[in-house]
């Protein structure tokens, strides 16, 4: 059995969780938090770059955000399904980790495969809590585990957050976490193919859009969430 982190990150694919919630995980591991990253996908369907490429992106990223654990699930890009066989691997990994927060993908974006990520983990995360569903980790059986929240981050398409997660001081970093994948976003001089997400332009949203959400809060940087389920407060002060 592994320790509980405090945070699981799930992305559809390699660059997802950097570009819509890396700030608010390097800050809780700043803060002392056991942090890990699940990604869907490989991303194998991408125009630029490839597996291997993709998966040195990720682990240098990884060492930049001070991760415990990530893992990848290989499933399909562009064609995983919510289905049966994907939720009880995503339900092994939630019992596994034991977090009390989870982080996926946008509910509905442009990219098809972060709308079905987002529903696909969602689900597991409830269905991780029904003990008739059985999973086992190398051959041992799991139990029962439900993470208290599930909160989505925003990604290509303009979405008004439910909350939004102060990262100033860390957005710097964020912004390092991201430019670990060269393969993915703007490089002088690239011989790459040109995609949406390649541009100079996107690069630079990456970080107006969280100094914009940190405008909207009085801070210098952060990251908005929106979330199906209400908060639970324990004192209103807490917020004052």
């Amino acid at each position: 059995m592994s320790s509980p982190v405090a945070l699981l990150a799930f992305g559809a694919h390699p660059d997802d969780v950097e570009l819509g919630c890396s700030g608010t995980l390097i800050k809780a591991v700043a803060n002392g938090k056991r942090v890990a990253v699940i990604d869907l996908t490989q991303g194998e369907l991408g125009t630029r770059g490839d597996v291997p490429t993709r998966q040195k992106e990720a682990a240098a990223a990884a060492s930049i955000m001070g991760l415990v654990a990530r893992e990848n699930l290989g499933f399909r890009d562009g064609f995983f399904t919510n289905d049966e066989q994907h939720q009880l691997e995503v339900i092994e990994k939630i019992r596994y980790y034991r977090p009390d927060v989870v982080l996926c993908n946008a509910e509905s974006d442009r990219h098809i495969d972060h709308g079905r990520g987002a529903a696909l983990v969602a689900d597991a995360c409830f269905l991780s809590g029904l003990s008739k569903i059985t999973t086992t980790h190398q051959g041992i059986p799991q139990q029962a585990w439900r993470p208290r929240y599930v909160f989505h981050y925003i990604q290509w398409n303009e979405v008004v957050p439910n909350f939004i997660v102060d990262i100033s001081g860390y957005l710097e970093k964020k912004m390092e976490a991201v430019q670990a994948y060269s393969s993915q976003f703007y490089t002088p001089n690239s011989k790459e193919k040109s995609t949406p997400i390649s541009s100079k332009n996107f690069l630079a949203s990456v970080q107006y859009r969280a100094e914009n959400f940190g405008r909207l809060i009085g801070a210098a940087a952060g990251e908005g969430f929106t979330t199906q389920q209400p908060l639970a407060i324990d004192d209103i002060n807490s917020w004052l």
